[in-house]
């Protein structure tokens, strides 16, 4: 299409400023990650060795970005006809994981998840319920918004609308049938209809994305797709994949052919017509995705991602009219695999969707993106009530560890988010980063995670019996804590002098100089030093790590309170300082009591103070050095 016909077609679309004015473009850039990519301008050496498994071609192979430095992901967004469900924001999330290891790993990150706010279910939907369908649009796009809020996704780079972007697609459909890829539907007097076909058969490349070419092979993940969807030999319905309903026209020249463009329906409103050279009508569903990844990523589209059903007929098709016209298609192909229940997939049309809501009225939202994430992408994920339990378990050990680890390290001790955000993918144990590189093995990351925990909660456990003999440490927290920053000063420069040795051996040479300088200072309170500086790193490590999952608890969207540094509870999102301290010395008193009694050995009055406690949410845990409290 030139130039001139593009923009004589765009005064049509500003006739219906009074509805679409807020549609038009896409949503404002989001500077995604801002402390993040500024915080990481160089790759870290573990970028060269990622791997991710490419769909289109059955390999896990190195991540070789186009251009140096950066990477470019679109990422299938929404059909917002109506509220997410658990099955819609695994996607979301799965990806979020992906783009987050790829900030960490050093790259910046232009990532692009649209919005298809213009479809048949949302026009059908729409006039049913008595709505304007640009306004029902706008509703469920704002609770998928939310829903991605509440459940931690990075809101993306740019976020573009199908509405927003009807010239790009008839540009690309003119470019199509100007290339002999694509043809117009006329009616008996030879005027065009609106309906706009790509011809398969003028692509022999058909198929390569879903390896439905007689000589391939299917490896287990294209079988299980295959299995539960159709290849592009069938049609009719089909209750696992999505389709087009214009893709069923009888006017098209083969089965195969699929809709660029199609004719309004005669309950169809004004406001949902465009007005074109191929007739008016309103774009196809693939048509939306081969435009805006082209218009945002045009020269370093790396990675498409999206669900495993819309592997075909979703992006095949995409796949393929965008190369027909001439562009470069994504250089990856990552389809994360389905929710299941009972073994089913989950989905609204199905009757066995569950509303994000409806979820979140139970479980928290820590909790419920842990379930969501807590699998590699490709793996397919059965909800049930266990994994719901299983990641509240999770919760609890992770939380307590960094609450614990906080309080024992002391006031200003708990790593800032800036800290946080500095720990490079070299930082991180090798066993989590090897995991991340191995196609975002998130199982093998996780349990890296509870490693570090571990060890992390027997420096916590030795710590409490040294500080409990009060003839090993004379000196009190302040004394203590100063000594630990004097002791870690120590330590890196010994780093800093031996960087081609262990650890231990680096330790051992600090702790002989450490107490050269400070004599008056005992052995074991060196150890204990050692054991605190340890402990903080472990901690840091950790929460580096969830962070990288989009889970550190101390984070927001899961702490919204600043309680980075105090050593307090992480769950800081209820509470504020003052509240924290009325209740903690409210509790403190009963734990006196409960403790005068346990003394008195009366054992009686002190279980009922502990089950009073108890069924106030509040838990209590005796250590050597005295007992603690938290809230469940």
């Amino acid at each position: 299409m030139s130039v001139s016909t593009a923009n004589a077609i765009r005064p049509s679309l500003s006739a219906k400023a009074h509805i679409l004015e807020a549609m038009e473009n896409a949503k404002k850039p989001q500077d995604s990650n801002l402390s993040e990519s500024a915080l990481q301008p160089v790759l870290a050496q573990a970028a060269t060795g990622l791997k991710l498994y490419d769909t289109a071609t059955h390999e896990t192979s190195p991540f070789t970005p186009i251009v140096p430095g950066k990477a470019g992901i679109y990422v299938c967004g929404a059909t917002v006809q109506s509220s997410p469900h658990i099955g819609h924001i695994r996607a979301a999330v799965a990806f979020d994981v992906v783009r987050r290891w790829l900030v960490k790993l050093g790259y910046d990150v232009t990532f692009i998840r649209n919005v298809t706010d213009i479809d048949d279910k949302i026009l059908d939907k729409a006039a049913t319920a008595g709505q304007q369908w640009w306004a029902r649009a706008y509703h469920y796009e704002r609770e998928f918004s939310h829903a991605y809020d509440t459940l931690g996704v990075l809101p993306p780079t740019y976020e573009p609308r199908a509405t927003g972007h009807i010239g790009d697609m008839i540009d690309l459909i003119e470019r199509l049938i100007e290339r002999g890829h694509a043809y117009v539907i006329t009616d008996k007097d030879g005027k065009p209809t609106g309906n706009v076909f790509f011809d398969v058969s003028s692509w022999p490349h058909y198929g390569e994305l879903t390896h439905q070419k007689p000589s391939q092979q299917n490896d287990s993940a294209a079988e299980v797709a295959d299995k539960m969807g159709p290849s592009i030999d069938q049609s009719g319905d089909d209750k696992y994949n999505p389709a087009d309903p214009a893709d069923y026209l009888p006017d098209k020249r083969s089965p195969r052919d699929f809709a660029l463009w199609k004719a309004p329906k005669e309950s169809d409103p004004e406001t949902a017509r465009w007005s074109t050279p191929f007739g008016t009508g309103r774009p196809g569903w693939h048509i939306e995705c081969s435009a805006m990844s082209h218009r945002y990523l045009d020269s370093m589209f790396d990675i498409h991602g999206g669900g495993l059903d819309l592997r075909f007929p979703h992006h095949e098709n995409e796949m393929a009219q965008t190369r027909a016209a001439g562009y470069e298609s994504a250089n990856i192909w990552m389809h994360s695999a389905w929710v299941t229940a009972k073994g089913e997939k989950m989905s609204k049309s199905l009757g066995n969707g569950l509303s994000v809501p409806s979820v979140l009225a139970q479980n928290s939202a820590w909790v419920v993106r842990y379930a969501l994430g807590g699998v590699q992408y490709r793996s397919m994920l059965e909800w049930s009530d266990q994994t719901l339990t299983e990641a509240q378990s999770a919760y609890e050990r992770i939380s307590h560890f960094i609450a614990n680890a906080g309080e024992m390290l002391g006031p200003g001790e708990q790593p800032s988010r800036d800290e946080v955000l500095a720990v490079t993918a070299d930082d991180l144990p090798s066993d989590f980063t090897d995991a991340m590189n191995d196609d975002i093995n998130v199982s093998g990351a996780t349990a890296a995670i509870f490693t570090t925990i571990r060890q992390g909660n027997s420096l916590i456990a030795g710590l409490e019996s040294a500080q409990a003999n009060a003839e090993v440490n004379p000196f009190d927290e302040a004394e203590m804590a100063a000594l630990t920053n004097e002791y870690r000063n120590t330590l890196n420069e010994a780093n800093d002098r031996y960087a081609d040795i262990s650890r231990k051996a680096v330790q051992e040479d600090a702790k002989a100089r450490f107490a050269l300088t400070h004599s008056n200072v005992p052995a074991d309170v060196i150890d204990m030093l050692t054991a605190r500086v340890n402990l903080h790193e472990l901690l840091l490590s950790t929460r580096a790590m969830l962070d990288t999952l989009g889970l550190d608890p101390l984070a927001k969207p899961w702490n919204s309170e600043d309680t980075e540094g105090t050593g307090k509870s992480t769950k800081g999102s209820v509470d504020t300082e003052a509240e924290h301290r009325l209740l903690d010395s409210m509790i403190q008193h009963q734990l006196e009591a409960r403790n005068a009694a346990r003394k008195a050995k009366n054992f009686e009055v002190a279980d009922k103070i502990r089950d009073s406690l108890s069924e106030m949410g509040v838990t209590i845990e005796d250590k050597p050095s005295g007992s603690t409290w938290s809230l469940r």
